[in-house]
Order: C-alpha cells, then structure tokens, then sequence
C-alpha cells in the first residue's frame, strides 16, 4: 500500500463533503474527497421508493448550485434528489476517490494519517463529512419476534408490495416513520403505528409553506447556543409532515379515523404479543402543541409586519384514543412485516483521536473541533437548523474552510504549511 501526502483530506462524497471540496478549491488548497460508496450512495440506497424532501425545491442552495428546475415550491422525488447531488458533483469537479473507505484516522508526524483500504494519506487537516447516520438502530426487542415476521429498518423498506401480505407494525412516528405509514396506508394496507414523543409542523399556512415563514422568521440562522434547548436540540426527532403530492401536514388522528390503528409507545414482546406504553394520548397531545406553537409564530409574525394574508384557519382535534384500562397488546399472529423506524446510530470508531464527548458525539463549536486540523461537517444542527439540508450546508463549508485557512496562517494547524494548489 502507497501513502500519499496532501494538505487536507475529505471524508465523505455527498453534499457535504462536495461542499468542503467547492470552498477548498475557491481557496486554491489542494485536497482530496474520499468516498467509500459512490456520490448519492445514501440517498439512493437508504430511502424508499416515494421518498421526497419536507424542504420546498427553492431551498435548495448547494454552493453556486440552486435548484433550476421547474417545480421550486415542489418537493424533490429521491431519484431528483439523487440526480440534482451527482449534477452539483459534476458542477464542483471534485478531486473525488470513489469507493475508497476511511478505516483510521490518527495522529501521524506531519499532522494527520488517514488510512484507507486503498493506502494512506498524510495530511495536515482532516473534514469528516459523513453525517451522523451511520447504522441502523434496531432494539434488541426486535429478536422477540416470532420468525413468519418479516423486518425491515427505515432504510430498507422500499414500497408496499415489497412486505407479504397481512398487517404491518411500523414502529416510531418520526418523519420517516409517519412517511412510511403513510406510504403504506395510502396502499390500502392496515397499518399499526407505534407513536413516540416526535412533534410535527404545519405544512401550508396562510398562504405560504410553514417553512418559507419560518425561514422570513429567521429560524434557519438561529445558533443552536441560543435555541432554548441549546446542543439538547440535535438529539431531538425532526417535526413530522410531508412533501408528498405537492406537500401536506401529516395528522395521526386523521389516519386514525381513516383505519390505521394507532399505539403508544412499544414496549414489550412475549407470548405472541406486542404491548405498548399508554402514552398515546400524551403523545399526539404534544405533536399537536408544537403544531400550534409554529402556528402562533407565525401568526405573531404576520401581525408584528403587518402583513397581508389569509386568515387563520381553526383547528380542532379530529380523534382522540378511547379511554383503556388494560394496556394496550396487539397480536403478532396478525402481522406479516414490522418496520423499525427507529433511527441511526453514529459509528465514529474510525477516527482514533480524543474529539468526542461521553456520548460519543464530537465536541465542537460550529464544526470546529477540540483537536487543532479535525473539522466535521453536515451534522444536524452543527450550527443552524440549516446545517444538515441542502439550505446551509454550503454556508457551513465555507466558515470551516475560512477557520482552516486561517488556522493555516497562524501554524494552529500542526504540520506543513497548507499549500495552495497551484504552489
């Protein structure tokens, strides 16, 4: 195996890494991106087949590369998604090494050594793009289920007709997993719904998309320090709704009075069946409360700018669980699949230096770490509502390249002097 020498290293091809590669460039600071799939890797492989975006189109802003397409106030299709991340790395020409996997990175003489399945890399500087979303979580109360039961993660479920027939139990009601309900119920299948404490948004309000208000309210630039839940928010579910069918809100009362059979939180499995905490209530309590909440933020909005629009229109719960006295249990002899929408769990086990907190997130400020030359990039909220989308993500990209570049001039980057490209 070779090792090479070069001043920064990108880990990770998608819309982040591609991002730190467009800064660096602009720089003139010679790089390379390694990406152990191919560019898209996750957009096509861990989503469904009627997966879209909750942005609108025109929030779209991958670095010097809006979105241009007809549909601006639409919802990307995963395929557009897909294709519109291979247009931008097309558009940046990326030093990009394809299906090259990071294996270590570690302290080395000159800085940084990046080890791969390819060879290594000596660098001063090291941007880990790779997200937060590196293996599935799956409960070990899934290995309780009975054997005719076919299971799938979020990331594997593709269509209905991919499940055998009979009903289905998703498991967690956060986008994903209220999406996937959907998916499902619109298919005429029955669905279970297991529902946690995720809250959802307003869709179209007043005449605008939810977000679009949002964005004018600036809470798109709102640093996760000030948030009144601070660095808590980023292990916080993302609001539940829906870019299907030019986007909608995504009522779990409303699925309930259509036939889908709605369940607290799962908490057991044995002899034969599935219970569930009675939290039910509380839960879609609580959704709906965040619901209102944006609501009256944007109503404030409105009346504090003295804006013209559409009058507010009233809101009322349409269902409400039965009163139980049992707990609720549901038999497993009626259900063919169950889909674990339960989330991701970071794997950060490659990089073999101390930046990481007791949770095993990394410590830093705005992507800029504890350890002088390691930058990560593209988590949600690393610094805005923002970082983790299409919308900020470029903006992110462009400070840390501007805190290497001067980390750069002040030798807080250990090694050789970054060297422009054209050096």
């Amino acid at each position: 195996m070779t090792s090479k020498s070069i001043p920064v290293v990108v880990i990770g091809g998608g819309q982040a890494g591609l991002s730190a590669s467009w800064s660096l460039k602009k720089k003139g600071v010679d790089h390379v991106v390694l990406e152990k799939h191919s560019v898209g890797h996750a957009w096509r492989t861990q989503r469904w087949d009627s997966f879209c975006l909750v942005t609108p189109n025109h929030q779209c802003r991958l670095p010097d590369f809006p979105y241009a397409g007809d549909d601006p106030d639409g919802f990307m299709l995963r395929d557009d998604i897909v294709a519109y991340v291979e247009a931008f790395a097309d558009h940046v020409r990326a030093p990009l090494h394809e299906g090259v996997a990071a294996t270590r990175i570690g302290r080395s003489e000159h800085g940084f050594v990046v080890e791969t399945d390819t060879g290594d890399w000596q660098a001063d500087a090291v941007i880990l793009a790779v997200s937060g979303y590196h293996k599935p979580r799956i409960p070990r109360l899934a290995e309780r289920l009975p054997r005719h039961i076919v299971q799938h993660h979020s990331s594997t479920y593709r269509n209905p007709t991919s499940l055998p027939a009979g009903e289905v139990l998703v498991v967690g009601s956060a986008q994903s997993g209220c999406q996937i309900a959907e998916d499902l119920h619109l298919a005429g299948r029955k669905v279970h719904l297991a529902v946690g404490g995720a809250p959802r948004s307003p869709r179209h309000y007043r005449g605008r998309d939810a977000l679009d208000w949002l964005e004018a309210l600036g809470q798109y630039d709102l640093d996760v320090i000030d948030h009144p839940l601070g660095e808590a928010v980023r292990r916080k579910a993302n609001h539940y709704f829906s870019g299907r069918g030019g986007g909608r809100e995504i009522d779990l009362r409303r699925f309930a009075v259509e036939g889908m059979v709605l369940h607290g939180r799962l908490d057991e499995i044995a002899e034969g069946k599935a219970s569930f905490i009675g939290d039910l209530a509380k839960n879609l309590d609580g959704a709906d409360a965040a619901y209102l909440k944006i609501r009256t933020m944007i109503d404030d909005y409105i009346a504090a700018q003295g804006i013209e629009a559409p009058p507010a229109t009233p809101f009322a719960p349409c269902w409400a669980p039965p009163e139980q006295t049992d707990p609720d249990a549901l038999p497993l002899d009626r259900i063919s699949a169950v889909v674990w929408a339960t989330g991701f769990e970071a794997d950060w086990s490659f990089v073999d230096l101390p930046a990481f907190d007791g949770r095993g997130y990394p410590v830093h400020r705005r992507g800029v770490t504890t350890v002088p030359g390691l930058y990560v990039l593209g988590l949600p909220w690393l610094h805005t509502w923002g970082s983790g989308r299409f919308s900020a993500v470029g903006r992110d990209a462009a400070y840390l390249i501007d805190h290497l570049w001067d980390a750069r001039l002040s030798d807080r980057v250990a090694g050789r002097a970054l060297a422009p490209a054209d050096a």
